[in-house]
């Protein structure tokens, strides 16, 4: 409510300030200024639902993550209004997951057995846990090229993990993922096709790092045991399945960048939903088609929850790889298909 509430006014400043998009940068899909200070809205929303319902235990120390989170919302918020160069945007992002890991003790402390992995000692868990935290919250920026597709992703995310931690009985978490889920659903009203704001940088940057911090604490908390305490095992593999969506489409363009003799962080058209775009879907298709992949990912891992993590998180990532195969498919097909008929009638 706060959300849905407070953007109509972000809008009318928004337009009255002319702060507008940049409806000239080659990956833009408007042809015309939209604003892009949603994730202000969503912000407030989710700091001020925080503070009022969260359950005051060692849960989750929600101080280090408000802490984190404001720090990130004001570099999001500047490079919304004026830029920050990529360099800065990994600094800031690279103190936040530290303050979160090393301050906050939010960090991988054992792989639960997978590809043979379990305990993991202090220092590689700060590394690997500090690394995560920085793909995820980027992971979530990248996906953030169309219409409600982040916003969407973020709601199934951040949904289900909530109700992961109301099935292991811990509250204070799943009111985290609640407080978000709800900020976000409050936004998607003015951001599904067509978009009249987008979240922009604050916005996408703010749910990834969220969507970050349940990750790792629900791969620890579902490894919690006791008579009152129901326990999963396939966390891990639960984990990849809800992440799948951004983190792949993440690994991928940075390992075609790089193979390409690109910068990893050189911005292009070759995401999985400008891929999905080219075959004639328009943004609410494409959002819709990207989130039933994702919630068909999670289906499997809980029918196959009996196999090993480490087989469930080959077998998501399989499945995501023949999709793209599927996608490329389909576009060179096209692509020929257009070919000939531009010389047929030539």
């Amino acid at each position: 409510m706060i959300t849905w509430l407070s953007i109509p006014s972000i809008l009318h400043v928004a337009r009255s300030r002319h702060l507008y998009d940049d409806v000239g940068h080659f990956r833009k899909q408007h042809d015309h200024g939209i604003p892009r200070l949603g994730g202000v809205a969503i912000f407030v929303s989710f700091t001020i639902t925080t503070l009022l319902f969260s359950i005051i235990d060692k849960a989750l120390p929600v101080s280090y993550l408000l802490i984190a989170c404001i720090i990130l919302f004001t570099m999001g918020l500047k490079d919304d209004l004026s830029g920050v160069n990529s360099s800065t945007k990994f600094f800031i992002q690279f103190i936040v997951a530290a303050i979160l890991v090393l301050l906050g003790d939010i960090r991988i402390t054992s792989m639960c057995g997978v590809f043979g992995i379990f305990q993991l000692p202090f220092i590689p868990s700060a590394i690997f846990s500090i690394l995560l935290i920085m793909l995820i919250i980027n992971s979530f920026n990248l996906i953030d090229g169309i219409d409600g597709l982040a916003a969407t992703t973020g709601i199934i995310v951040n949904l289900s993990f909530a109700i992961l931690f109301m099935y292991i009985k811990q509250y204070e978490l799943a009111a985290v993922g609640l407080a978000m889920t709800g900020a976000v659903i409050g936004f998607l009203r003015y951001n599904i096709t067509p978009a009249k704001i987008f979240m922009g940088d604050t916005g996408a940057l703010l749910i990834g790092l969220v969507s970050a911090v349940m990750a790792i604490k629900f791969i620890g908390v579902s490894r919690l045991t006791g008579s009152h305490l129901p326990t999963i095992t396939f966390a891990p593999a639960l984990t990849t399945a809800i992440l799948i969506g951004p983190i792949f489409d993440t690994l991928r363009v940075f390992i075609l960048r790089i193979f390409s003799g690109k910068s990893p962080f050189e911005a292009d058209r070759n995401h999985t939903h400008h891929r999905i775009l080219g075959l004639g879907l328009n943004h609410l298709q494409t959002t819709l088609c990207l989130s039933f992949i994702n919630l068909l990912s999670i289906a499997i891992v809980f029918i196959f929850s009996s196999l090993s993590n480490s087989f469930l998180i080959i077998l998501i990532f399989s499945m995501s790889l023949m999709a793209n195969w599927i996608i490329t498919f389909c576009l060179r097909s096209k692509e020929r298909e257009n070919i000939a008929l531009r010389n047929f009638f030539a």
